[in-house]
């Protein structure tokens, strides 16, 4: 299992914590310094089921400075997943990619249902 996060991310923070608390294994990736590529990204979206806003941080700076809420709507799927791909700080953190499943974010119930 795969889990991308921030390390400068409250949110990541507290969700390695929580994987360590569960003795969960896991490998860990820097989302900004190695973000995901195109590749993965359109082969998880394809997996998880998600809306593909659902991959993206929404209450990060950079979305909003990029007005991302409107301009979305105007883009293809593709043209969204290339999008994420540029920067790891677009996309919504922790990411946890398993051998079937995709989580994004960190909602601790829905971890322990995975997870556990």
């Amino acid at each position: 299992m795969k889990v991308f996060v921030y390390r400068k991310c409250s949110t990541c923070m507290k969700a390695l914590k929580w994987l360590e608390a569960h003795n969960v294994e896991f490998e860990e990736r820097a989302i900004k310094e190695e973000n995901p590529t195109y590749e993965e990204l359109k082969e998880w979206y394809t997996m998880s089921g998600l809306q593909l806003k659902k991959f993206f941080n929404t209450s990060g700076m950079l979305y909003k400075q990029m007005n991302l809420k409107d301009k979305l709507k105007e883009m293809t799927e593709d043209d969204q997943l290339k999008l994420l791909a540029t920067d790891g700080m677009l996309v919504k953190r922790p990411l946890v990619i398993g051998d079937n499943f995709v989580l994004t974010g960190f909602k601790e119930k829905e971890w322990e249902e995975k997870l556990l």
